[in-house]
């Protein structure tokens, strides 16, 4: 079946599903696979419960006109997507970037959605098969979209535009993440440089901190945004304790927005929605109120104040750029005493060692109260601070001896499971 046809199945049945346990009625289900699922076997399953089609591409799973046959399940998945948003033409902002990209995509569609009807990603939907989910949940209704990609390999940001061809681009910043899958710090710049080429081939715009990433970003038009009074969006941190609240400036009036958001590392992603939100001609006081209105969710800079204790909790990811600026800004935080619990960052490849041991001396030039440490790397170069190897035995240890009275910053990669001691802190 080809892709146009496929479509107009697609527009009489407009709801996409890849779990066979989720499936409403009238959707279509694609067949995707995993290292260690086959979607091809669930296909009648997803028919009996809903379904009005199945994409398949495994002949053996054929079960009758209702199943769709197809060479490459995920390719389709792909294709399909591309086509729809090529169908809608709307204006589209793609967003990536080693840290913050989350953050700053949250900002934006919370600025924007002042003004638009507007689509963006949700939750974490921002690899080869989160994007296409999001863009065939686009409508007609929809003035605008936001799309978040992800990227650990070379090539993966290349794949990503390519099905959802963005007007507008920004990468929030570039940093030592992933380095396993990308090989090397230079290898993560060309990567994220991807969204740069297409919408350099594509006469589109990009959103830019002031002379940042200018090596890469020769040849497309700007729109830039920073500390400088020349930026589009000039703005400045008034404070930090612990909330951002930073000034930003237009037409010579200055404007103050006191945020929900933990870090002055932070300032370069609000003045990127400040950024947006003026190209677009959202008012001043509207993009300022939907700034201060935004809350971080799912462990992302989360400030909760406890019984005992007052908790900065970034455990959704980490890697050396996060955990140093998320380091620099406890250590500039007027508040005693103070507390570490810090997670090995992963998919570090070879230099794991090298980078964790940096951690170790910036933490040493902390003077913290407390520093507890777990993790495979951490338990070699942190011995002084006797680190635990498992996130399980530090939690068994704060059970033994709480803490009370402090303030503690929790950073580590998701996968170490650090948000889990919320509850115990």
């Amino acid at each position: 079946m080809s892709i146009i046809d496929l479509y107009d199945l697609f527009i009489h049945n407009p709801q996409i599903t890849t779990d066979s346990r989720n499936c409403p009625k009238g959707s279509i289900f694609f067949a995707l696979k995993g290292d260690k699922f086959d979607g091809n076997q669930y296909a009648g399953k997803a028919l009996a419960s809903g379904c009005v089609y199945a994409v398949i591409d495994n002949p053996d799973y054929y079960i009758g006109e209702r199943t769709i046959l197809v060479d490459n399940v995920l390719k389709t998945l792909q294709q399909l997507a591309h086509h729809h948003r090529k169908v809608l033409g709307l204006p589209i902002i793609g967003i990536t970037g080693t840290n913050g990209k989350t953050t700053t995509k949250e900002l934006l569609a919370a600025v924007l959605s002042t003004k638009f009807n507007l689509l963006y990603t949700e939750g974490n939907f921002n690899n080869h098969i989160g994007v296409p989910l999001t863009l065939l949940r686009l409508t007609h209704d929809h003035e605008m979209a936001v799309i978040e990609m992800g990227a650990s390999h070379p090539g993966d940001i290349k794949e990503l535009v390519d099905i959802v061809h963005p007007n507008y681009g920004i990468i929030t910043n570039v940093g030592r993440a992933h380095l396993e899958g990308f090989g090397s710090f230079e290898g993560v710049i060309r990567t994220k440089g991807e969204l740069y080429d297409y919408i350099r081939r594509s006469k589109g715009k990009i959103f830019i901190k002031k002379e940042y990433l200018q090596s890469i970003a020769k040849g497309i038009e700007q729109i830039t945004y920073g500390n400088g009074d020349d930026a589009f969006a000039s703005g400045q941190v008034v404070s930090c304790d612990p909330f951002l609240v930073f000034n930003w400036k237009q037409q010579g009036k200055l404007h103050t927005v006191e945020t929900h958001i933990i870090g002055s590392y932070n300032l370069d992603n609000v003045l990127a929605a400040v950024a947006v939100g003026r190209f677009f001609k959202i008012p001043a006081e509207r993009i300022s109120r939907a700034i201060a209105a935004y809350e971080p969710t799912n462990n992302r800079s989360q400030f909760k104040k406890t019984d005992n204790n007052e908790l900065i909790i970034d455990a959704y990811n980490a890697n050396p750029s996060s955990m140093k600026v998320a380091l620099d800004n406890f250590i500039t935080m007027p508040v005693q005493p103070k507390a570490i619990i810090l997670g090995d960052m992963r998919e570090l490849g070879p230099t794991s060692d090298e980078l964790h041991a940096e951690v170790v001396a910036q933490i040493k030039k902390g003077q913290f109260d407390k520093v507890f440490l777990c993790g495979e790397h951490f338990s070699k170069v942190g011995k002084e601070f006797s680190p635990f190897a498992t996130t399980e035995a530090m939690v068994e240890e704060l059970r033994k001896q709480p803490l009370k009275g402090y303030h503690i910053l929790i950073k580590g990669s998701h996968s170490m499971g650090l948000e889990k001691l919320a509850d115990i802190l």
